[in-house]
């Protein structure tokens, strides 16, 4: 078992070391502000930081694993008490998995939208969490879903979790995420974040990534001026089950969690 006690929502928080994700594309670039980012995120309560070198956002160019590993490796060598901090990474590339793992991360997140073997066995050897995001095609595209977005996801999932039992992984370190903004349109991410509760398959924790995400968008405002809106979104997803949100700003999640947890968790 990766995660803490699921007493209370856990708090990702977001490290993108990349110069042109959506929201903070190079605020953290170098390796020293990355790390005292990550610090700075643990002391406002994250219980997760999570890396990510690679930029999602649509229309990034995506790097290879050999530019994710020269961006992070340096990092991981700033960066203080690794063995006290939940660290996750999010890569799509198992020899980043590989050495990341090595290095002390806990968590490795995948959004390429598969179930990748390879990544699998890599977590289950070292005791590792491991995150599949439903991803069809990616950011920049709408996939159709004849049948409903939730359906698709439950679909996906279902067979995550059977390809994760063959290779007799623990469905405890498998993290489910329904891949908000991935190959969807914004009412499709308006679904799943209404029906969260469909998606909740113990005892695979749920994440749900919505921070600052086009979704959460109004009045033409920018990334960075979506935390209130996030805070609604992420308060839909905790009413409906998730485990886990992933966030840019850390300290407006733990005000949500806190009453969010009083009002569902307990109550569930």
């Amino acid at each position: 078992m990766v995660l803490p006690a699921a007493d209370r929502t856990l708090i990702m928080g977001i490290v993108n070391v990349t110069p042109d994700s959506f929201s903070d594309g190079g605020d953290f670039f170098t390796p020293g502000k990355a790390a005292a980012h990550a610090l700075e995120l643990i002391g406002q309560g994250a219980d997760i930081i999570d890396f990510g070198a690679n930029s999602t956002r649509p229309g990034a160019v995506i790097v290879s694993a050999e530019e994710e590993l020269s961006r992070l490796t340096p990092v991981f060598e700033t960066l203080e008490n690794k063995d006290k901090t939940l660290i996750s990474v999010d890569t799509f590339y198992p020899e980043v998995a590989a050495f990341c793992l090595d290095n002390g991360a806990k968590i490795i997140n995948d959004v390429s939208g598969a179930f990748n073997t390879e990544t699998a066995r890599l977590c289950k050897e070292k005791d590792a969490a491991l995150v599949v995001t439903h991803n069809p095609e990616n950011a920049d595209s709408e996939t159709p879903y004849p049948d409903g977005v939730t359906a698709d996801v439950r679909s996906f999932f279902l067979d995550c979790i059977e390809k994760a039992a063959a290779l007799e992984f623990p469905l405890e370190n498998l993290i489910l995420d329904p891949g908000i903004g991935f190959s969807k349109s914004r009412e499709d991410d308006l679904e799943i974040l209404r029906n969260m509760q469909w998606l909740k398959m113990r005892p695979c924790p749920l994440l749900c990534g919505v921070s600052r995400k086009r979704v959460t968008a109004y009045d033409g405002n920018s990334p960075k001026e979506r935390d209130y809106s996030t805070c609604a979104a992420n308060t839909a997803a905790i009413s409906g089950g998730a485990d886990i949100i992933r966030v840019h700003n850390v300290q407006a999640a733990k005000g949500v969690r806190s009453v969010a947890d009083r009002i569902y968790r307990k109550g569930n």
